[in-house]
Order: structure tokens, then C-alpha cells, then sequence
């Protein structure tokens, strides 16, 4: 079954995003991303320049297949079709439910302190609940930030 964790209380969505995906490709996993398609470039843009000493290496949609099989950080507007999706962890953006999520061995949800993002997120942790997932909550106001 999916294990699903909420990180909620983001201050920059983004900013914590490139965080969370450092720590984890640095642990070796591989990660699917999905965000709104208006983001994309800027997340994309994002990982090449969060922090002047580290580089995560990955893909966005439409890159060529040989680069996308290499990268262990892959970036989409919708949830890809992944044959390897019960060996990577599928962090979600997006306001939206992340259709496909049962593929994957772990969901990440990335809530930030935006009011809107917390409506939208509440009916994908109903949804969770409802098909017999307990999420985890992380709230990021009481967790040390790296």
C-alpha cells in the first residue's frame, strides 16, 4: 500500500520543495514531481540555482527519453505513466489529486501556508482517508528546517 506523507506549513512551496527533493536524491531516491504547468520552468529554473554549492540533477517533460531514464529527479505537469513508479516517490505540488498515486510506494504532499493551497489540500487527505490511507502530517512550522 501507498504510503502517504503531508508536509504542510510551507512557507515557499518551492524553495522547500528543492529542500525536500536534495535531502531525498542525496539519500538515493528516485523522485516524480508533478506541479501546475505554470511552474514548471520556474521549478526547473529553481534546481539549477537554490543553492550555489549543490546541483540535483533531473528532467522535465518533453526532455528526450535517455535523459529522463538517467535522472533520478523527473519533473511533470500530470502524473507520467512510470513503469519504475513503485521504486520512486511521487511528490505532489499540485492542488489537484494526483491521479495514478497508487503506483507509487510514497506520496509526498507539499501544503504551503497559503489559504487556498490548505482548502485544496484537504479533499486529497479526505480522499487518502477514504481509500484507507492515514497520512502522515509534518508540519513545517515545528520542524527544524536544513
Amino acid at each position: 500500500m501507498t504510503e502517504v506523507d503531508f508536509h504542510f506549513n510551507a512557507p515557499d512551496k518551492q524553495a522547500y520543495a528543492c529542500r525536500l527533493l536534495r535531502k531525498a536524491y542525496l539519500k538515493g531516491a528516485r523522485l516524480v514531481v508533478v506541479t501546475d504547468p505554470d511552474s514548471l520552468a520556474s521549478l526547473d529554473a529553481a534546481l539549477w540555482t537554490f543553492a550555489a554549492d549543490a546541483f540535483l540533477p533531473h528532467s522535465r517533460e518533453g526532455d528526450p527519453p535517455h535523459v529522463e531514464a538517467r535522472s533520478p529527479i523527473r519533473l511533470y505537469s500530470a502524473v507520467p505513466a512510470d513503469p519504475d513508479a513503485g521504486s520512486a516517490v511521487l511528490v505532489n505540488l499540485r492542488a489537484a489529486m494526483p491521479e495514478g498515486y497508487e503506483a507509487y510506494r510514497r506520496v509526498i504532499e507539499v501544503v504551503s501556508t497559503d489559504p487556498r493551497d490548505r482548502e485544496f489540500a484537504r479533499p486529497r487527505w479526505m480522499y487518502y482517508r477514504s481509500a484507507g490511507i492515514e497520512p502522515r502530517r509534518h508540519d513545517l512550522q515545528l520542524a527544524p528546517q536544513d
